[in-house]
């Protein structure tokens, strides 16, 4: 950071673009990534207070289970029981639809991917978290704090809660052999033509830009969600013409169970939560990371800026990556806890060598949900790469 100035991030129409903004001359631009703009200026909380009663939780499905999905599932209620705090949970489908539902200010926390967490940042809509006031937060793995989706200059902006990948599934009565890379998804002639489901959101490009990393290595790309215009230009023509393969382009995990359960879908990628469910409703499914790799999610626990409930926000902080219902959560979701301690509380005690918990060197082989911005995330500062408005626009194209 010596020597070096940064500016405000500037917050590009209604879609609330993050692009990291240059500095005056050419050898003196900011550091790449989440180091590289100045949020607004929020503070974090400095003590916890009188718990307000009440608490309104955004969540991806799987996160914030009260029993009305499945009687024996539900770990909210024992947080009211022991707060006094009343749990409202509104889940949502997408990166896209959390980051406007958090606008609305109606949120005291969200359980943000790492395609949301700086937007909600740079917008001042979420705020920097005192981690000193969540005690659980020791014992999170050192591979997941203090990371360009969840901390902004060594500043962290939420709570680690669990990560994995996003896997390739297939019915195997139906593709033969057993695939090992994407390319059953992204070649043109691939015999699964019409029978593909693809992940709805203009992230998914980094998917197709982790794929040309490894088939077009002459492309030069290091990061996939760091691409310059002859890089992004590559990943949009890709899934433009994979775009006739594909059946269906999901975002709701319970439609795309239902395509692989039916048929209308035979091979896509898919979260470790829709194979298990999928898997148990009868459908031969199985799922692995291909030779490729895979991108994924590392979910960051976040307090709202407008909230009016911050002791119970804090409360939920550290009671859902508590050993005991982390491990809960991993189970039902289908991802490795943030907490190791939480590997010892698992019903499935093969769970955590299953997703790799403990692994920090799998871990780093993941290429996790990050926010595109003008700033190049892999380092260069001679172009500029696509921020996420950028991302927007080319997938609406997509999808036609």
């Amino acid at each position: 950071m010596k020597n070096r100035k940064t500016r405000l991030a500037g917050l590009l129409g209604a879609s609330l673009l993050l692009a990291a903004c240059g500095t005056s001359g050419s050898n003196s631009a900011a550091p790449p990534g989440a180091q590289g703009f100045t949020p607004p200026k929020l503070e974090a909380m400095k003590a916890l207070g009188q718990g307000e009663g009440q608490l309104n939780v955004l969540a991806w499905p799987g996160y914030a289970e009260n029993g009305s999905n499945d009687p024996k599932v539900n770990w909210v209620t024992p947080f009211e029981q022991q707060t006094g705090c009343k749990v409202n949970v509104k889940p949502f489908g997408t990166s896209d639809e959390a980051v406007t539902l958090m606008k609305t200010g109606q949120y005291d926390v969200v359980s943000a991917s790492g395609d949301a967490s700086l937007r909600l940042v740079a917008s001042g809509d979420a705020e920097p978290v005192n981690t000193t006031l969540v005690p659980n937060y020791a014992d999170v793995q050192p591979f997941l704090k203090d990371k360009s989706w969840n901390s902004v200059g060594n500043v962290a902006y939420g709570i680690p809660h669990g990560w994995g990948a996003n896997l390739l599934t297939w019915r195997t009565d139906k593709v033969n052999p057993a695939p090992n890379s994407w390319s059953v998804m992204f070649d043109a002639n691939s015999p699964y033509k019409g029978k593909v489901i693809a992940y709805d959101s203009p992230i998914y490009i980094a998917d197709a830009a982790l794929y040309l990393m490894a088939h077009q290595p002459d492309l030069g790309i290091k990061n996939p969600y760091a691409l310059d215009d002859k890089q992004f230009t590559a990943a949009v023509n890709l899934l433009k013409q994979q775009r006739p393969l594909v059946s269906e382009y999901w975002s709701d995990y319970l439609k795309e169970s239902q395509a692989l359960k039916n048929g209308d879908a035979v091979v896509g990628t898919a979260w470790q939560v829709t194979v298990n469910l999928t898997k148990g409703e009868g459908a031969p499914l199985e799922a692995s990371v291909p030779s490729e790799g895979a991108t994924g999610w590392s979910d960051t626990w976040m307090v709202a800026a407008k909230s009016q409930h911050k002791t119970c926000a804090y409360k939920w902080l550290d009671y859902i990556i508590s050993p005991k219902v982390n491990a809960q959560v991993a189970e039902y979701f289908g991802e490795a806890p943030a907490n190791p301690k939480a590997c010892a509380e698992m019903t499935d005690k093969t769970l955590c060598d299953t997703y790799h918990a403990n692994d920090s060197s799998y871990a780093s082989k993941i290429a996790y949900w990050t926010t595109p911005i003008q700033q190049c995330l892999d380092g260069r500062t001679d172009v500029k790469c696509k921020d996420y408005g950028e991302w927007t626009k080319a997938w609406t194209e997509i999808k036609g």
